[in-house]
């Protein structure tokens, strides 16, 4: 019986790749994607500054081969978290800020082929740092996009590189990179974002 489960296991694992294969020349998934994603943006003024911020963002990308994608994608970033040490653990909590960033990005991904997918990317746009004690709602979203281009907007940049993951239309991305904004000088942030994608 043993040898039964085992066995099947080992087929299962064994044919996977080539069902995978076959259901990705199935689908006509070569147009594009579009996804939302969590995003955590380690804001860091100075080196001994730091803030996290959480948000959220929106992404969209058309495919120009099957290796190169061009994408657009937005973040808003409205909370704060506060991190904690004691002798009994971590603490952790989440604090609507004040300081509410909104970066906005293109440029293209190059990424390998199949269903699971790596990818690079660089992309330019902007940063916009807003400041409101409004509560987090459309309006308020739509209030800081109508505010970009004043002086709390700088030129971004963005090189980075994540996985993919789909299962036939839909699917799943983690990335991670710098985003570099320019205000009298050049600022590293980490930024990482994770979230379901759907392609078509």
């Amino acid at each position: 019986m043993k040898r039964a489960i085992w066995l099947g296991l080992l087929t299962m694992l064994i044919a996977a790749p080539s069902w995978l294969a076959a259901q990705e020349g199935r689908g006509d998934y070569d147009h594009g994607q579009v996804g939302i994603f969590a995003d955590y943006f380690r804001f860091s003024p100075t080196s001994s500054n730091t803030t996290n911020f959480v948000g959220f963002g929106a992404r969209t990308g058309f495919n120009v081969s099957h290796f190169t994608q061009i994408e657009a994608e937005m973040n808003y970033d409205f909370e704060r978290n506060f991190t904690s040490t004691f002798n009994n653990g971590v603490s952790t909590q989440f604090v609507t800020t004040r300081v509410r960033p909104l970066t906005g990005l293109f440029g293209p991904k190059f990424q390998t082929p199949g269903p699971f997918k790596f990818f690079v990317t660089g992309k330019v746009g902007f940063i916009n740092f807003t400041r409101t004690n409004a509560a987090v709602t459309p309006g308020t979203v739509g209030n800081t996009i109508s505010g970009v281009g004043n002086g709390g907007t700088h030129l971004a940049v963005y090189p980075g590189a994540g996985f993919e993951g789909f299962w036939g239309p839909f699917g799943l991305r983690l990335e991670a990179g710098d985003e570099v904004f320019f205000n009298n000088g050049t600022f590293n942030n980490l930024k990482v974002s994770f979230g379901p994608q759907l392609r078509f």
